[in-house]
């Protein structure tokens, strides 16, 4: 990386791992403040996907369509690497209900919301991940009740709710998506645009940091009123954000898929569906340590995100691969 590039990602760092300290401080210190953040979390994730869409190539990105190895690569790595993984790591670790099932259901769904921004800021392929989200989401409608009883040999059947997931594709990715299109086409056809459109790349840090303090300033109480039983996941969910690095770099490196594309898979292997799947998780385990644990693995999945926008440039370098093959 350059001087600028790493002067830039050093700015970034301190913007998110600033917001998200912040937050924690705030939700835990300040009474009442949780049940203001928390209806703040989506205008704030909808705002953050909508500036990271425009500046998106849609016209690259559509290629993701047609990129079969990009697709399979990455349905490998969430699909079948992952449930290997959790289910390992469950057999390791003795965690006991109700945060058995709250972790395996997070664990095993890939992220399609804050993946896109973490992706363009580590230099990858966001673009392409994009357009796989639709596709993302509804292979983990199908499949989450299926890895559940494969990862627990049977224990566990859950009829999930379809409306939470296709209400969070509307929300974090339709809309947004179709205003950033709508604005684009708008300044293509409209000059003196340009240049204020343009400016909007200034906001990314300071609405990513916003992001991430209304996420941790809604979730600190849950997790403070649960900390004696988080531990252990707690440990769950970091080396699984470590083994899935690694295995990523591995299948990337296997497929020879070229940085851009490879830093995609890799951050899609590693980021969960937390923010979507925590009102199933509430409706399957009630209030209290199951939440708690959803919420935990969304605090550690920021921090390891902030750290792998940094990491993954030097992981995975730019090579003369071509990334449109």
């Amino acid at each position: 990386m350059n001087s600028d590039a790493v002067r830039s990602s050093s700015v970034q760092t301190f913007w998110w791992f600033g917001g998200a300290v912040l937050g924690i401080i705030l939700g835990a210190g300040v009474t009442g403040l949780a049940p203001l953040a928390e209806p703040a979390l989506t205008p704030c994730l909808i705002a953050l996907l909508f500036l990271t869409f425009l500046e998106i190539p849609f016209d690259a990105g559509l290629q993701a369509v047609r990129d079969l190895r990009f697709l399979t690569v990455t349905a490998v790595l969430n699909f079948i690497v992952v449930p290997l993984v959790v289910a390992g790591l469950i057999a390791v670790f003795d965690i006991a209900d109700p945060l058995l099932p709250a972790v395996l259901i997070v664990l095993l769904c890939p992220c399609i919301d804050y993946v896109i921004a973490f992706t363009r800021a580590a230099g990858g392929a966001a673009d392409r991940l994009l357009m796989l989200t639709p596709v993302l989401m509804i292979a983990q409608l199908l499949l989450l009740p299926v890895m559940l009883w494969a990862v627990t040999g049977g224990r566990l059947i859950v009829d999930l709710p379809f409306r939470p997931l296709v209400g969070a594709l509307l929300l974090f990715i339709i809309i947004p998506l179709t205003a950033a299109v709508v604005v684009r086409l708008f300044a293509r056809r409209t000059p003196r645009l340009e240049r204020p459109l343009a400016a909007t790349t200034r906001l990314m840090d300071p609405v990513m940091a916003l992001t991430l303090l209304v996420i941790t300033a809604s979730v600190a109480p849950l997790i403070a009123g649960s900390a004696g039983q988080l531990v252990t996941v707690a440990i769950v969910f970091t080396v699984f954000a470590i083994i899935m690095t690694g295995s990523g770099w591995f299948v990337t490196r296997v497929a020879r898929l070229g940085s851009r594309r490879s830093r995609a898979v890799i951050l899609s292997g590693v980021t969960c569906n937390s923010l979507v799947m925590l009102p199933i998780v509430r409706a399957i385990t009630g209030e209290g340590a199951g939440p708690a644990g959803v919420v935990t693995q969304t605090l550690i999945e920021l921090l390891v995100l902030i750290i792998l926008v940094r990491v993954l440039p030097r992981l995975v370098p730019d090579i003369a691969v071509s990334e449109n093959r």
